[in-house]
């Protein structure tokens, strides 16, 4: 049967189930070592569980993480995938105003638009490279209610330094405004501590640290996501807006076996993200696209001849899905981001771009 449809543009990346002729999806940001067999195999285990409910306190997943990510378990709280999170804090708190970078993750908006919140922008600026800049603090007043942040930021990759991220806490503490950081991608960084807000959980109670092993452990298909905080009774807010049993019986068997073995698994990861995101960037670069940011384990860039092309399409007739940027508040055609992938499956982009 001869297709009919285009691969649709969502407001995310990943959708492979439209797309007959995609050999290698660039889209989605996920670990390319792929999921560990420890975790499949503890997936396979649980199977024969779910006749039974999950645990709704996720005791043993809490338990794992915890030790993960060396913070107390009463700071965690587990969640179907970290958008889950973000709504579960929004319903939470019922902010009245709320601030957002532009460009940025849209589950954040969609998230906030839910209570009706009157959102207000940050624009991230090309001629900064879309960074965030000590004026971010300028906008942060108080009557605003929350404050979103994505450290790296999706879709630009660009991180923001643990010492602006201290001031921007300080800040939101004096104005009474709860900050949400999203760290789904800090894990990604060369170095993460210099990044991370974990370590300040306990001085900033009104702080939210999202986090998921969608991307980190290559499992977006399993759901799970989970936040911190040190504001207990916040958390308990949070958890009365969730619905029960909202972490699979599968879910929570593979993000434990997931975090309990991931030793080797992390550091290959490191290894493969640096080497092949320098040899992706170098290649961009060479066939003349503007890289912006782009220090996690994803590339944001611009092909300044998408007046006259569609890279979008013609990467999908060529076999590759890509993200088309163009959907995001504050980007215009042309911006696009692709994944790190694995040297065969970068060398294939590469060969195919250097064609146009």
């Amino acid at each position: 049967m001869e297709e009919k449809k285009q691969l649709i543009r969502e407001s995310h990346g990943g959708d492979i189930y439209r797309g007959r002729r995609i050999r290698t999806d660039f889209s989605v940001n996920v670990n390319p070592l792929g999921v560990q067999p420890v975790v499949i195999a503890a997936v396979r285990e649980a199977a024969a569980r779910i006749s039974c409910y999950p645990d709704m306190h996720c005791e043993a997943l809490t338990d794992a993480l915890a030790d993960f990510e060396q913070v107390p378990s009463e700071y965690l709280i587990c969640t179907n995938g970290a958008a889950e999170l973000f709504y579960g804090a929004v319903l939470a708190l019922k902010p009245k105003k709320a601030l957002l970078l532009s460009p940025t993750f849209s589950e954040y908006e969609r998230a906030l638009k839910i209570v009706g919140v009157s959102v207000h922008y940050y624009v991230l600026k090309e001629m900064e490279s879309f960074r965030v800049t000590e004026d971010f603090l300028e906008y942060i007043t108080p009557d605003m209610d929350m404050v979103f942040l994505c450290n790296p930021n999706n879709p630009t990759g660009q991180s923001i330094p643990k010492e602006l991220a201290e001031r921007i806490a300080g800040r939101c503490r004096e104005c009474g405004s709860f900050l949400v950081i999203d760290e789904c991608f800090v894990d990604f960084l060369d170095s993460p501590s210099r990044c991370s807000m974990k370590e300040r959980l306990g001085c900033y109670p009104g702080l939210l640290i999202a986090k998921a092993l969608t991307k980190l452990f290559s499992m977006p298909g399993l759901r799970l996501g989970y936040g911190m905080c040190s504001d207990r009774d916040f958390l308990c807010r949070m958890r009365d807006t969730l619905q029960s049993w909202n972490v699979s019986v599968l879910a929570q068997a593979g993000g434990a076996a997931a975090v309990k073995h991931c030793g080797g698994y992390l550091a290959e990861t490191k290894k493969l993200i640096g080497r092949e995101r320098a040899y992706l960037i170098g290649a961009l670069e060479e066939s003349d696209f503007k890289i912006y940011g782009s220090e996690a384990n994803y590339l944001f860039f611009r092909d300044f001849a998408g007046e006259e092309r569609e890279l979008y399409q013609m990467a999908l007739d060529a076999g590759f899905l890509i993200r088309d940027c163009s959907d995001y508040r504050g980007l215009c055609r042309g911006y696009y981001r692709i994944a790190v992938r694995t040297r065969p499956e970068n060398e294939r982009m590469i060969a195919w771009l250097r064609q146009l």
